[in-house]
């Protein structure tokens, strides 16, 4: 993690919802045996990025629960990016506005 200081107190709660959903979603479905957490700040925005080695084929198609983080994360104009190729490795990068 590379801070100097931290988000507004709602954002920061969010980033740990996130970070935590993702690392739930590893666990129950990408058969990884490894995972890595990062967490840095660009300008004016909070940088949030789970990478695993698993199976990949995660996507944000309707009813799953990426769709739900994308929604929950674009109520407080954030941004989920899902890169996951069938075989893997599966990265999803949060982007989450500052508001310190």
């Amino acid at each position: 993690m590379d801070l100097e200081s931290r988000p507004a107190q709602a954002i920061e709660g969010i980033a740990y919802f996130t970070v935590s959903e993702l690392l739930q979603n590893v666990s129950k479905h990408a058969r990884a045996t490894r995972a890595s957490v990062d967490v840095w700040r660009a300008e004016d925005r909070l940088m949030l990025q789970v990478t695993d080695d698993g199976r990949g084929g995660a996507g944000v198609a309707g009813g799953s629960g990426l769709a739900g983080l994308t929604e929950r994360l674009d109520a407080v104009d954030g941004i989920l990016v899902v890169d996951s190729p069938a075989g893997g490795p599966t990265t999803v990068t949060a982007e989450l506005p500052w508001r310190g």
